[in-house]
């Protein structure tokens, strides 16, 4: 499956990236926790592509962290519904893509018959007692009120619990010129420089063909080389540069957040 508009370009046809391994990700947990780290998140493309991934959640939870799995919700994720079950009261919250509270709209972006095996799916966790969160997009254009009770009238009406709440996330088009970030913007916009993700968080990557994972500053840019920060967590905890153009939109004017 490939998305149109997907955040960090994954596709079937982007082969950069390899997954991680258990024991590459126990070792970053190790470090982890010894940084005082609170939340650990998994993401894609699609988590539950990793045959890995419900040890790695598992190993996560034990090591006393917050967990967040950014998913499809389809049948990548169906697979593992029998291991998933146990972990489904545990500190961890499942944040589903629904990329609008209409079938047809999430269909263009998803492909035809997306709609169902979402929903699907999104329905089994929350009858299942996970803890759901669900991320959309607010289209250009849309008001944002009207984009929440959008959201809202649907998780009634499939008679979903979404207890770790909705979060919408605004369009992105690297190509379009956006405001650069200045130290005189936080001022204008009311903005603390500790509010971007970058300034609290990593991610772990591992380029195909690497001898080992590496860390970069943030989710959405895991391909830019000015944006690796080195092989450990500790040697990433520098300041970030805002130069890139969803530091402007998805962050500081966005105002949106990968985190939970």
């Amino acid at each position: 499956m490939t998305c149109k508009t997907c955040y960090i370009e994954s596709s079937p046809t982007n082969d950069a990236l390899v997954y991680l391994t258990l024991a590459e990700v126990e070792e970053y947990l190790d470090e982890a926790e010894q940084l005082g780290v609170r939340e650990i998140g998994f993401t894609g493309g699609e988590p539950f592509m990793n045959r890995d991934i419900v040890p790695m959640v598992a190993a996560s939870l034990k090591h006393g962290f917050e967990v967040l799995v950014l998913t499809n919700a389809m049948r990548p994720m169906w697979r593992f519904k029998a291991a998933l079950r146990p972990l489904a009261r545990e500190r961890l919250t499942i944040r589903v893509s629904l990329d609008h509270h209409t079938s047809e709209i999430h269909e263009q972006e998803r492909g035809l018959g997306s709609w169902a095996k979402a929903i699907e799916g999104l329905c089994w966790l929350s009858d299942n007692g996970f803890r759901v969160a669900v991320a959309g997009r607010q289209l250009p254009g849309e008001d944002l009120a009207e984009a929440q009770a959008g959201y809202a009238r649907l998780f009634t009406e499939i008679s979903a619990e979404v207890a770790g709440g909705l979060v919408l996330f605004p369009e992105m088009d690297e190509t379009a010129d956006v405001p650069e970030i200045s130290e005189h913007c936080w001022n204008i916009l009311g903005v603390s420089p500790s509010s971007p993700m970058c300034a609290s968080s990593r991610m772990v990557v591992k380029p195909k063909e690497a001898d080992r994972p590496h860390v970069v500053s943030c989710t959405l840019l895991p391909y830019d080389p000015q944006f690796a920060l080195g092989s450990t967590l500790a040697g990433a905890r520098g300041p970030v540069p805002l130069n890139h153009p969803h530091c402007a939109r998805f962050c500081v004017l966005g105002g949106a957040s990968c985190s939970s």
